[in-house]
This record gives C-alpha cells, structure tokens and sequence, in this order.
C-alpha cells in the first residue's frame, strides 16, 4: 500500500443472526463459522491488514461474546481489535455510528466499514486513495453481477458519482450493485443520529445524494461472494481451498483439499474439489467428498458420498450414505443407506435410522 495513505481504522459489521445459515449458526455467529480451516472472519481481518489497516472496531450483537474469545486484542494478528455490542438492534446505520464511539481517527480521515458476510477481492487501497482524491462523503465499493435482479442496484453518472439507491426491481438499469465495503469520512458517520435504528442502504446514502454530497462508487469485476447462504457458504470455503481468492489466513497450500491438523484422510478415499478437511475429521476407505465442508471431529464412513454439503462438528455420515446439497448439524448421526440432498438440513444431535431418507425408489 502506498506510504501516503494513513494507518486505516475500520468498523467490521458482525451483528446478524445468520437466520439463512441455521441450524450451522444456532451455536456459532456466522462469521466464526469455519471457511477454509478457519474462522471466516479470519480472512477478511488477514486481507484489511494487507492493505494497511492497523484497528479494527468489531459492532457485535447475536452472540457478540463469542468474538473477543476468537480472536482477542488482535495482537498475534498484527492488528488492534476493540469490539463494542448493540443491546438492541440498530441497523447498519445505528451500528457504524455506534462502534465510531471507539474510533481514534479524526472528522477527516477515512473509516473503512467491512460487513462480515462478504469475500471480496476488490483493492480495498485503491478505494480508499480514490476516496482520498476526489474528497468524497462516502465511497462504495460497486461490483457487476450477471443478475441484478436479486440486489439493489446502484447507478453512477460518468465521473462515478452515485445518482440513486434503487431497490430490487425485475428491470435494473444497471448491473452494478452496493457490494458492502464503504469508505466514510468520519465526520459523515458522526452525523449519523445515535442510538437510533438507521438504514445507510435506505436513509445515510440517500440522504447525502439529496444535500448534493459526494457519493462515489468504485466499481470493479474482481472475485466477490455474499456468503448468507448454505450454498454461497460452501463456494466461499472451496473458492479459498482452490486458490481463487487468495487469502493470507488460509491455514495451508491451496489444492484439491485442505486438511487440518489430525485429520484422518484414506488413501483409498476421493477427497477434493475444494473440500476442507477439519481437525481429527476422519474420512474412511471408499468414501467421495468433493467440495464440502468436514467440520472438525467429524467422520465420513466408508462408502459414503458428500457433495457440496457441511458436515457439522462431530456429526457422522454412515456407510453407503448419499448427501449432496445438505447441512448436517453438530453431532447429528446420519443411518446407512440415507440419501440427503436438495438443501435438506438436519438439526444438531439428530439421528436418522437407517435408510430413513430417500430419493430414489430402489431400497
């Protein structure tokens, strides 16, 4: 990063509830949820520091006392952390203006706010420098998809200025949509009322458009995933285990898999795709993982099949078993001869008899 730039502080947003991710964020927030052998969230704070980013504010709220164990002062990650809880929920708005409280950056100087759902491979400087230059209230990191439709879409005039905030509609003018990294001057974020539920998406940035502020967007095509979902998580995991998002914090070489210290891997079984491979996991003779997610203590038997699914922690995947497109929760047991797929989800500590699920009509 370039000299010019100040030591950056940054307000991580990590108050949702992962509703989506359930039953994997019942015990766990999603944020913490294992991505690639460690903590999603690792990721996001390993590639802030390599941009230069030295404190990081954690605004927390489901869970919130799960992040300082995870991760406490930041020290061996060469970052100072502070994290700072929502008694209530305040939107993103009440939530950045409410962790601001433990910044130690001046009304001038640039605040980068992450959300702690996103894996980007955007050039967090080059948005920061580009606000810098052109002085801008705020500026949003914008990226293209195939299918505006499912977003909100953001329109920019030719100097990139951005002219509206327009809800999902079956007809978008544009395919570039909010991307969640923003870029504050910090006196924007302390007009921002306090204690009050505030919508930056719905009311911050519109209201700045409308007093003729400079809202900019920084639109780029690098690799970018919300990863709220069960499926957009699995990609996000393999995506890192393959390489196609570089990160710092990836706890090993990328490849076909990645596994974790004590996991137990047949040279008989087909492991790969992208799949991590959690601590003391175990994956017998015969058994076919591609692109899953083995949480730690788990154990895949003989002959089973796991495609694109999470296997939770201490959960067990019988002999013969099919499970494609599913979450196992933790320590759920899953019979021989079951076929789970198409999102099915089964809840932490069930367990299904044998060949209680089916697709196929064959027995």
């Amino acid at each position: 990063m370039e000299s010019s730039l100040p030591d950056l502080e940054a307000i991580l947003l990590v108050g949702g509830q992962g509703t989506r991710l359930r039953p994997l964020t019942l015990g766990t927030p999603k944020p913490l949820l294992q991505t690639a052998g460690v903590p999603f969230l690792a990721h996001q704070l390993a590639r802030a520091r390599s941009f230069g980013v030295r404190r990081i504010v954690f605004a927390t709220s489901y869970k919130a006392a799960m992040f300082e164990p995870a991760f406490g002062d930041g020290a061996a990650l060469g970052l100072s952390l502070e994290y700072i809880t929502e008694e209530t929920p305040l939107g993103t708005g009440g939530a950045i203006r409410n962790a601001a409280e433990a910044l130690t950056s001046g009304p001038s100087d640039p605040v980068l706010i992450l959300n702690g759902d996103i894996l980007s491979g955007h050039d967090i400087g080059d948005q920061v420098r580009t606000h810098l230059a052109r002085q801008a209230a705020v500026t949003l990191h914008l990226t293209e998809v195939d299918d505006p439709t499912r977003f909100g879409c953001v329109p920019t005039d030719e100097e990139g200025r951005v002219t509206a905030f327009l809800e999902k509609t079956p007809n978008p003018v544009t395919n570039r949509i909010n991307a969640g990294c923003y870029v504050f001057t910090r006196s924007v974020i302390d007009s921002i009322p306090r204690d009050e539920v505030v919508s930056v998406e719905r009311e911050t940035f519109p209201g700045l458009i409308e007093s003729g502020e400079l809202v900019l967007g920084y639109a780029d095509r690098t690799y970018w995933l919300d990863v709220g979902t069960p499926t957009a998580y699995v990609q996000g995991s393999r995506d890192l285990v393959l390489g196609r998002l570089a990160s710092p914090a990836l706890p090993g070489p990328t490849g076909e898999y990645l596994a974790l210290e004590g996991a137990r891997v047949s040279p008989e079984a087909k492991v790969r795709g992208g799949t991590a491979v959690g601590a003391r996991a175990v994956v017998e003779a015969g058994a076919s993982v591609v692109g899953s997610v083995l949480s730690d203590d788990c154990v895949v038997e003989a002959g089973a099949s796991v495609t694109d699914s999470v296997v939770g922690q201490g959960a067990r995947v019988c002999a013969g078993t099919v499970v494609r497109d599913a979450l196992i929760g933790d320590g759920a047991i899953v019979g021989p001869g079951n076929e789970l797929q198409n999102g099915v989800r089964v809840w932490p500590g069930v367990e299904l008899p044998e060949k209680a699920l089916r697709y196929s009509s064959d027995v």
